[in-house]
């Protein structure tokens, strides 16, 4: 039997790991050794993650976190080298586009263990972007790429991938996967609209979180007052809070007057997503949620590594400018839009790479 060392470290990692560790599982040809590196620490944001999910419990954590990127990454590095060396794998599987990404790709490279990056040709072509970095290191050095769309292909073939040696694949979104899955069960396991006191279609769902809004203090005063504007003349806002985001606010002395709530785990998201109106985020995974259930988007960020979202006319990118955010929300909660075009698969991405990991190792 083959062993596959899977690196996962923040919480859409999780997710996209539960859908392919399923799929490992049933194969009877593969086993996985999965490593936790820390990343994201914070209890609500990652053991709560493995309980929902069903995900086996980490064979090893790393607890690498609360430190800048180089010495995060380079602590991961160490630890992930560690672990290879003693479980010696005979294929590494990284998720995204984190420092967890990047440190599993680079340790792996050194000691020549294959590397299949899922979710790669994703560029948002904004190289101050930490995660564009990680995306371009990642894809560069990995032998097999599973890529969520035809965009994705696209990227790597203008950058020269029909001349590099990695087999490159388009298989679908495993986000897509998990929704599908787990949409069947959420009400079940979640209160969280009756504990919020949430109305069907009643209220917008916020998320923000990048370096680039909360690390910047006009972009954030921005887009906490343009949020304040429309829960006051518009309709309710509901924000699961980032500690990243808390802690910034709580240094600006900003305490806003719409609804942040801790953050919350999948099947509480998947609720969220079915049941709110419309999704403000800087998130990149949010944006694809959103279209999964059938709601318009706004993006706060430059740019996106989703482009097939804004081409469908199912997601608009807006200034973290609190007149370009009101616009642009007025703009999608009047808009109607069709999501009948199904941009990310079918719903197999995970069998997909089962099955082409176990052929690529035979």
């Amino acid at each position: 039997m083959k062993k596959v060392l899977t690196v996962i470290g923040a919480r859409p990692q999780f997710v996209k790991a539960a859908v392919v560790s399923r799929e490992i599982k049933k194969s009877n040809l593969l086993e996985e050794y999965i490593v936790h590196t820390g990343q994201h620490f914070d209890a609500n944001m990652s053991d709560i993650f493995f309980e929902e999910m069903s995900i086996p419990k980490p064979d090893k954590n790393l607890d690498v976190n609360g430190v800048g990127h180089g010495a995060m990454t380079g602590r991961m590095l160490e630890g992930l080298e560690q672990s290879m060396l003693e479980q010696k794998p005979d294929i590494v599987l990284v998720y995204g586009d984190t420092n967890s990404t990047l440190a599993g790709a680079i340790a792996a490279k050194k000691l020549h263990i294959p590397i299949a990056h899922v979710e790669a040709g994703l560029r948002s072509f904004n190289n101050k972007m930490p995660e564009e970095i990680n995306r371009i290191v990642t894809d560069r050095i990995s032998d097999i790429l599973f890529c969520p769309t035809d965009n994705a292909i696209a990227n790597l073939k203008n950058e020269g991938f029909d001349n590099i040696e990695a087999k490159v694949y388009n298989v679908g979104d495993v986000m897509n996967d998990a929704a599908i899955f787990y949409a069947k069960m959420s009400k079940q396991k979640s209160d969280i609209i009756d504990t919020n006191d949430l109305k069907a279609n009643d209220f917008i769902l916020c998320t923000i979180h990048r370096q680039e809004n909360t690390d910047d203090e006009n972009k954030l005063k921005h887009i906490i007052s343009a949020l304040e504007k429309i829960h006051q003349n518009n309709k309710r806002v509901i924000m699961p809070l980032h500690p990243r985001t808390a802690h910034k606010l709580k240094a600006l002395h900003i305490s806003p007057s719409f609804g942040t709530i801790p953050p919350v785990g999948y099947f509480d998201m998947i609720e969220l997503l079915k049941n709110c109106s419309l999704v403000m985020t800087d998130s990149g995974g949010l944006q694809k949620e959103a279209s999964f259930f059938e709601k318009p988007c706004i993006t706060i960020r430059d740019q996106t590594e989703w482009v097939e979202l804004i081409n469908a006319g199912y997601n608009i990118l807006s200034d973290a400018e609190i007149n370009s955010i009101c616009e642009r929300y007025t703009l999608m909660s009047n808009k109607s839009i069709d999501f009948s075009q199904k941009l990310y698969g079918n719903g197999n991405a995970g069998n997909i790479i089962v099955k082409e990991i176990g052929q690529y190792l035979l």
